[in-house]
């Protein structure tokens, strides 16, 4: 479920609460990924396929560029074996960039795809890499293979990190991002200045002991180890990195706050913003270092210069956090509902916090909180009527009641994953078409119709037959075997079918107009569902 800030304003008017996708609604879901700097989104799912949609620049949805975009309500459906990747292998991990993504097949091997100007899709540099293309990396050599378990995407530069804790970069060095020592700073002709361009990925050896954790902001990054030390290095506008300065940092540095002899104050979670960063200590206390907001305290002229926790969640146990384009957003348990949601501890910390008498995960009541200046486009998804904008934390009242469990915030959106249940949630988008008859008996539905499910049915045809709509959510057998075949029940884009159309397409050198896209939700009466 999402609150998107769509590619056609005028004909898909933005969502000012979170919904339900209806095209995935029926897929299992593991994990979802956008950035603060992307206006696209790619969702791994339990079969280990992943379904892309949003923004197609440069092809950073791994079809050419003559494909402006591929819409929510169609995503495109990518297999590994779509790529080249070996039978059985599954997609594990991905990232977005601006204008370039990130993907991690279960056999060890980082596919990129998108603007590849400096070599951030780790192919030779070029405008734009066509397609997913297998990142050549230094991980592959070792016996046996270090596989990468997570990969980052700053703007032009990318980040991998591997089981055994190493961290490769490559891209543009021109603020340090790729943590190496340098810049390559160079004069090219006259007046022109030049910069690193590493295409082919370099391992990150200052780190010590092994990294569990990394994230990126526009040319920033964060990491953090196994003992709970955090690092920070590249571009350090608006001190972004917290360490009271504003000189940019070209090889991974300590942050005094969290490298004490006090076990308590080390980091336990890190996540970058376009312009701020964020650690979570031991104690689950939430500090922001950098520029996050438009005014006063944390804007342009008074950006925190070092990790300051923020006074409003002081009080917070937090489980889980991150930053859009303009939004911030933290887990935290709810103390406030008795009937809030459970779910097992969200984040992994030293000791046994985590785990019940019993070695279990511990169950948690899960509150949403979320704050912002210009979330113009809704993405803090407060509500019809309700402001846009907060510039303090507040609790997300349009998720009360829905167990989320990750949160991925995109530069104009918000995405959710939650757990299937009893929630009131509006499906996205509100009307669909559908046939008119039921689908078991072929005759109209009349009055005697169930809603919960995109397929017409009358309650008397399904077997068993029911005498009154169940409650919360719902799926008829059509749809679990669909839901098992990651074969969503609503239409979507074969990967294999659009590559070719795009590869076939002239290239006019003209921009699309807003109005020369079709919208699906406009192209014939709806039904309301």
């Amino acid at each position: 479920m999402f609150t998107p800030s769509p590619l056609i304003a005028q004909l898909r008017p933005d969502l000012p609460s979170p919904h339900i996708l209806r095209s995935l609604s029926t897929i299992k879901a593991v994990s979802v990924h956008t950035s603060h700097s992307s206006c696209h989104v790619i969702v791994l799912t339990l079969e280990g396929n992943a379904f892309l949609f949003g923004r197609n620049s440069n092809g950073a949805l791994g079809v050419p560029s003559s494909v402006a975009s591929i819409s929510e309500l169609a995503p495109m459906k990518l297999k590994p074996s779509n790529i080249g990747a070996p039978a059985g292998a599954k997609f594990v991990n991905a990232a977005c960039g601006r204008n370039h993504s990130l993907l991690i097949t279960s056999d060890g091997q980082v596919w990129a795809a998108g603007a590849n100007n400096h070599g951030q899709c780790g192919q030779v540099p070029c405008a734009e890499t066509a397609g997913f293309k297998p990142v050549p990396g230094a991980w592959r050599k070792s016996d046996p293979i270090d596989k990468p378990v997570k990969v980052c995407a700053g703007v032009t530069f990318s980040l991998v990190l591997t089981q055994s804790g190493k961290v490769y970069s490559f891209g543009s060095g021109d603020h340090g991002q790729l943590g190496n020592g340098r810049t390559g700073e160079h004069i090219i002709t006259g007046n022109k200045t030049g910069f690193d361009v590493i295409y082919e990925p370099v391992h990150i050896k200052t780190f010590d002991k092994k990294i569990v954790n990394i994230s990126t902001g526009q040319q920033h990054s964060i990491a953090i180890d196994v003992e709970g030390r955090v690092f920070v290095w590249g571009y350090n506008g608006y001190c972004r990195l917290g360490l009271g300065h504003q000189k940019d940092i070209l090889s991974p540095t300590l942050v005094p706050q969290f490298s004490t002899e006090n076990d308590l104050v080390r980091g336990l979670l890190v996540a970058a913003g376009p312009t701020n960063s964020i650690i979570v200590d031991r104690q689950r206390m939430y500090h922001m270092a950098g520029k996050w907001k438009n005014s006063g305290e944390g804007s342009t002229g008074q950006p925190y210069t070092t990790f300051r926790v923020i006074a409003d969640i002081m009080s917070c146990k937090i489980l889980a956090a991150c930053s859009g384009g303009v939004t911030h957003w933290a887990l935290t348990p709810d103390d406030e509902d008795e009937n809030a949601p459970s779910s097992p501890q969200l984040a992994r910390s030293p000791g046994k916090e985590s785990l019940d008498k019993d070695g279990k995960p511990r169950q948690v009541k899960v509150m949403t909180v979320a704050w912002g200046q210009n979330a113009h486009n809704s993405e803090l998804g407060f509500g019809d009527g309700e402001p846009k904008s907060a510039p303090k934390p507040q609790r997300v009242r349009t998720l009360d009641g829905v167990e989320v469990f990750d949160i991925a915030a995109g530069q104009n959106l918000t995405m959710f994953l939650t757990v299937p249940g009893d929630s009131d949630l509006p499906r996205h988008p509100d009307e669909i078409d559908h046939a008119e008859l039921c689908v078991v008996c072929s005759l109209d539905l009349g009055d005697d119709e169930l809603e919960l499910c995109d397929n017409p049915y009358h309650l008397k045809c399904l077997n068993p037959p029911l005498d009154e709509v169940p409650e919360g959510e719902w799926f008829c057998k059509r749809c679990l075997e669909e839901s098992e075949r990651d074969a969503p029940s609503a239409a979507f884009t074969d990967y294999d079918t659009t590559f070719k159309t795009a590869a076939k397409a002239p290239i006019t050198g003209t921009k699309r107009k807003n109005g020369d896209e079709a919208d699906p939700q406009n192209s014939a009466p709806k039904k309301k569902r």
